[in-house]
């Protein structure tokens, strides 16, 4: 059967999934409004970089918040002040994200389960109020407003040419989260989700595994605050909120924890459906889309990414298994007592 052989290795599955994958995003704006497909890019790398603690390191923060804005904020100063190229402004501000996460990270990493979110919720509420009060640098409650989409004088003051414009900076940062999964180090922090006291019992330092993933997810964020920022043209302090940690682990959740594309599929959805609600006028954004939120955890406990890997995984299994495997001819009990 074709599913046989497409699912007969998993590197055909895999170029399979990244060839339509990668067609999908060259036609996003084609059949979404431009702005809303590069909020979806954007959200889709934040919550594959959540998930990278999430889903892979077992480790569940609420603060990502801070990271996402802290980038956005500075991509935004970097862009208004110094006329640079918004691909140096995306990343001088995830190198701001970066920076703080490894204070935050070594402070927060002793902590497991609950009290780790806390941890990290604390900081993010902290950077808030940092955000809030340095009125002169944020704008405060008026936020930073007016960052320009500087691209070597091209003209990318339409949301179409700004989409393809900065989908390559979305697309090498979850290459590099592909990347990081799939090395010897991913393999590493998923030892350490599975059984911390066996890594640490194996020679590594789980605590040091720990704040570099936590580090190399903030950056991750950044690049995707940093690029949301300036897709929008500002950076409030919504950006900094609590409640963007929510949303992008409902978008993480929703797809499916530990799998990359779920993350990429949960951000498409939530994102499509916040919009469709508000062009709609149902103001009720987190009634449905914590209903579907609900509904989707009970049905699909890993997920929808994670269900449907699940069940290709086993549909893989069964038809592997409903092969025929080589005949060997029939022996008689002379012609085994002549092979000995």
């Amino acid at each position: 059967m074709i599913t046989a052989r497409l699912l007969q290795g998993g590197g055909a599955l895999r170029w399979t999934l990244l060839v339509v994958g990668l067609v999908v995003a060259l036609a996003l704006p084609w059949f979404v409004y431009p702005p809303i497909a590069t909020d979806m890019i954007a959200w889709a790398l934040f919550a594959v970089a959540l998930d990278l603690l999430l889903g892979y390191t077992g480790l569940l923060s609420f603060g990502h918040a801070a990271f996402w804005g802290s980038s956005a904020y500075a991509t935004g100063l970097v862009a208004i002040h110094t006329g640079m190229p918004f691909y140096v402004a995306v990343l001088a501000g995830a190198l701001v994200a970066a920076a703080l996460a490894v204070p935050i990270a070594y402070l927060s990493v002793r902590r497991t389960g609950i009290y780790f979110a806390m941890v990290t919720l604390a900081f993010a509420q902290l950077i808030y109020f940092v955000a809030n009060q340095w009125r002169s640098v944020t704008g405060g409650e008026n936020g930073l407003q007016g960052i320009p989409r500087n691209l070597f004088g091209l003209d990318l003051s339409d949301g179409f040419y700004f989409y393809y414009a900065a989908l390559p900076v979305i697309l090498l940062g979850l290459f590099a989260a592909w990347r990081i999964v799939h090395s010897p180090f991913g393999r590493v922090i998923i030892a350490i989700r599975e059984n911390p006291a066996r890594a640490r019992a194996l020679g590594y330092s789980v605590d040091r595994y720990k704040i570099l993933v936590f580090v190399l997810s903030a950056f991750l964020a950044g690049v995707a605050g940093g690029v949301y920022a300036i897709g929008h043209g500002f950076a409030s302090l919504q950006e900094v909120y609590w409640t963007t940690s929510g949303k992008v682990v409902v978008m993480t959740v929703l797809g499916g924890m530990g799998t990359l594309w779920g993350a990429v599929v949960g951000a498409g959805i939530i994102v499509q459906l916040e919009d469709y609600l508000a062009t709609a006028g149902i103001d009720a954004n987190g009634i449905v889309t914590g209903a579907i939120f609900a509904i989707t955890v009970l049905l699909f406990r890993k997920g929808i990414w994670g269900t449907v890997a699940q069940l290709l995984g086993r549909r893989r299994r069964d038809d592997r298994d409903a092969e025929p495997g080589p005949v060997r001819p029939a022996t008689t009990t002379e012609e085994h007592a002549d092979a000995r």
